[in-house]
């Protein structure tokens, strides 16, 4: 039986670090287990500009703990007034490494997203030509489709004719949910790639909802049927499968937020992502599948190199904080008071 598990530091393609006061917590929380992390843009005001990139990294960079080399990948909010020269101006900037697409209303902090795919078309053939990735938050928002069939939806309506129109361009199918976009991702050519979350690795509609809605495990996309989580663990697992990797998707928010009657869609999970996929990784006698997933399949799709530092798991159970704070409130990591069998060795 395994006791230490040594892999190449791991990195977080895609979290959502917030802004402001929140930062002192969630960038030490990444800093500690990850080297690199792809930041979302759907602060508020939302990451549209350099300048807006330029000055975010400045505040992230602020919160890192010293001597640590985190470091953060910056993003930028496509709307539908994004321009080209602002595309081609991105993709020589030595801090931004991709573009995000979030549908209108789509998800936290999504108003000022997309109201027409096509319109974007321009910017997406700017950005085949240039190189940058663009990562998509990939539902239909029509409020007539089922929410656990947007996801599907969104792959036969835009991702298919994407793909077509832009064959070179370099895409990201982001924290995937469904049987369907394993079996469409697994299918493509390795410049299209796909995310995929710890919590939807790990529960399935039935835990959010059975016995009464858990809002800590409410997050969009909306955890599937067991079936689709099991099509993800198959996809993590097959050593062969270059398409996916880890991006946490981890989007905390305060309690007060979280337990309000909306409550607000987001899975706070990067104090115990690496700890819980160890767990799972092991329990597959899958550990080099682990590394591939953490720590080497996202930098070869970004083309960056292998983290050299390491990273050193112990098999010593310890329990989950119920909470941790968060600017002037608390915030619920995922697992919450719950037993992990793997912890970081300091």
């Amino acid at each position: 039986m395994l006791d230490t598990i040594t892999i190449p530091m791991p990195d977080d393609w895609h979290c959502h670090l917030r802004d402001g006061t929140y930062l002192v917590t969630t960038v030490a929380h990444s800093a500690a287990v990850f080297t690199r992390t792809i930041v979302m843009p759907n602060t508020l005001p939302a990451i549209t500009s350099i300048p807006q990139a330029e000055a975010y990294y400045q505040r992230i960079i602020q919160c890192i703990p010293s001597n640590n080399p985190f470091t953060p990948l910056m993003t930028l909010y496509l709307t539908d007034t994004m321009s080209v020269e602002t595309i081609q101006a991105a993709a020589k900037h030595a801090n931004i490494f991709a573009c995000k697409l979030y549908p209108a209303g789509a998800t936290t902090n999504s108003k000022a997203g997309i109201t027409s795919i096509e319109n974007l078309y321009p910017i997406f053939d700017a950005m085949q030509n240039v190189d940058l990735p663009l990562l998509i938050h990939g539902e239909v928002t029509d409020c007539n489709i089922d929410i656990f069939d947007r996801e599907s939806i969104f792959i036969d309506r835009h991702l298919q004719d994407i793909i077509k129109e832009f064959p070179n361009l370099r895409i990201v199918l982001e924290h995937i949910t469904s049987r369907d976009a394993v079996d469409f991702i697994s299918q493509q050519a390795t410049n299209i790639a796909a995310t995929i979350t710890v919590h939807h690795l790990l529960i399935n509609r039935n835990q959010l909802l059975a016995g009464g809605l858990k809002p800590d495990y409410y997050c969009l996309p909306i955890a599937k049927r067991e079936q689709d989580k099991q099509a993800l663990i198959a996809a993590v697992l097959n050593n062969n499968n270059r398409h996916f990797f880890l991006g946490t998707d981890s989007a905390p928010h305060t309690q007060s937020a979280k337990y309000h009657p909306c409550g607000c869609a987001g899975i706070y999970t990067s104090p115990v992502a690496i700890q819980l996929l160890t767990e799972l990784f092991v329990n597959h006698n899958a550990v080099n599948q682990l590394i591939n997933f953490t720590s080497q399949n996202g930098a070869n799709f970004y083309q960056l190199p292998i983290n050299a530092r390491q990273l050193t798991l112990e098999r010593k159970p310890w329990t989950v904080p119920d909470r941790f704070i968060f600017g002037s409130e608390y915030v619920t990591p995922f697992y919450a008071g719950q037993r992990i069998q793997w912890q970081i060795k300091h």
